[in-house]
């Protein structure tokens, strides 16, 4: 195997996000609205939210993961995004999406989340 072959230093199974789109930071400040009730710091800054895809008609789809497979919330969670995404200004759809693979972990967190963890 090359190194051409092999996988990238990230999770090659996460789809790019629309970062260059008009909305994409105000739909993750909207993601910063929504915790994990378990975990006192928000589903971005957590590493949970994996992808944000908007397309040109403002239809938006979130793959999101879950710290554990078993995690109490995980059939209200995709709802609790749906509802802080859908009232944004131009958003036409939320569609949420609960992905497993990569599974999420503690890497994924953002600095501000490791810090108030008391990770760092």
């Amino acid at each position: 195997m090359t190194h051409a072959d092999s996988p990238a230093r990230g999770d090659p199974l996460i789809r790019p996000s629309s970062t260059e789109h008009p909305l994409y930071e105000r739909v993750v400040e909207a993601c910063r609205t929504v915790y994990d009730p378990e975990i006192p710091v928000n589903i971005y800054d957590l590493g949970l939210v994996y992808t944000i895809d908007i397309n040109a008609e403002n239809d938006v789809a979130i793959d999101m993961s879950l710290t554990a497979p078993g995690c109490p919330v995980a059939g209200e969670m995709p709802g609790w995004v749906a509802d802080a995404v859908e009232p944004l200004e131009g958003v036409r759809t939320v569609d949420v999406n609960i992905v497993w693979d990569p599974p999420w972990g503690m890497d994924r967190m953002s600095d501000e989340a490791r810090l108030e963890l008391g990770f760092m």
